[in-house]
């Protein structure tokens, strides 16, 4: 099949994928890939990457320095040569990689899984009139506490005020999504315990919502293709063979953490009526967030997400081969994995 025919058969818009980190978006991209239509990329991330497209630049400029980012390019296996060379802006940069990654897999649906996207899902509705959006929910503690165990293996997630992000992150999220399903854009939320309770049942339903038939392959790892992840032990799980539910295991957050959450989770609950967050422990009698707490952890957590977004303008000037350097130094998490081991289990 040459290439024009592929691209009048794929989406006229993306599918993303998102939810906060340590959520199971990894699990849910890993099963989603298995239908022989749908080809998302893993953690691309470009779209955060505006600062490269200020200045109108080449197709080969942008896509070295993407590249260079994440190795998101290197990870799906793109060749640069497919790519049309007079692409100077940000949207039209993300469709040219997304469909050229998907069309490699022979695949109609396009678009990408990361978490990183929590909190813009609306502006890429504006760049995608017809984007889909597929977003997990998980308990924000159980997030917290994958988070704090995901530390112990990867230097990226013990950054100072990670759990503040992913606290406030979780709110932002839900304030996206329900703005998407004000401006009547095209959303499916789900729940984490349900995705490794009954994936059978929920990916039905995705597949309902994308519209595209059912594959009973995407109710198991077995034989997923995983090249793309990051290597790291806090991947072990989505490159296991096997989904297991909720286990047993030791408390790993501190009474101060566990506390603060619940006390947003009873803030949050009291906000919505009820209704928000789904799965949230909360004890009963547990007191919520107060005025002066929620703004002193807005004040610094806009300092934190401030920081976040500086690095993308910083990464736009520093040369590659400097950035090239700075990356050798990082943990290895970023590499991409070996092929998996079968006896690995899932683990959050």
């Amino acid at each position: 099949m040459n290439s024009a025919n592929q691209n009048s058969e794929l989406s006229s818009g993306p599918l993303f994928v998102v939810g906060m980190w340590r959520s199971g978006t990894s699990l849910l991209y890993a099963l989603l890939n298995q239908h022989p239509q749908i080809g998302l990329m893993y953690e691309c991330d470009m779209l955060t990457l505006s600062p490269l497209f200020l200045i109108p630049r080449k197709s080969s400029w942008w896509l070295k320095k993407v590249d260079s980012w994440n190795g998101a390019l290197t990870r799906h296996k793109i060749d640069p040569a497919e790519i049309p060379e007079n692409i100077t802006d940000l949207p039209n940069a993300f469709r040219a990689v997304a469909q050229q990654y998907a069309s490699q897999k022979g695949a109609t649906v396009w678009g990408c899984k990361s978490p990183t996207y929590y909190d813009c899902m609306n502006q890429f509705a504006g760049w995608y009139p017809n984007a889909k959006f597929i977003v997990i929910w998980r308990d924000p503690a159980d997030v917290c506490r994958s988070i704090v165990r995901a530390a112990e293996k990867a230097s990226w997630f013990a950054r100072p005020g990670m759990d503040l992000r992913a606290i406030l992150g979780y709110r932002r999220m839900k304030k996206e999504a329900d703005n998407l399903k004000r401006r009547g854009t095209a959303i499916y939320e789900l729940q984490y315990d349900d995705l490794v309770s009954d994936p059978a049942e929920t990916l039905q339903s995705i597949c309902g919502f994308i519209g595209i038939p059912f594959d009973p392959k995407m109710t198991s790892l077995a034989g997923a293709d995983r090249s793309a992840i990051y290597n790291g032990e806090h991947h072990s799980g989505v490159k296991s063979s096997a989904i297991v539910s909720k286990r047993e295991r030791p408390e790993v957050l501190s009474p101060a953490l566990k506390s603060k959450v619940e006390r947003y989770a009873a803030f949050w609950r009291k906000q919505s009526a009820g209704t928000f967050p789904v799965k949230a422990v909360i004890p009963d009698g547990t007191p919520a967030a107060s005025f002066v707490e929620r703004t002193t952890d807005r004040i610094y957590h806009r300092i934190l997400r401030t920081a976040d977004l500086l690095v993308p303008f910083c990464y736009s000037v520093v040369p590659i081969p400097l950035w090239q350097k700075y990356r050798q130094m990082k943990s290895r998490y970023q590499r991409v994995a070996p092929e998996p081991r079968e006896s690995e289990a899932l683990q959050s």
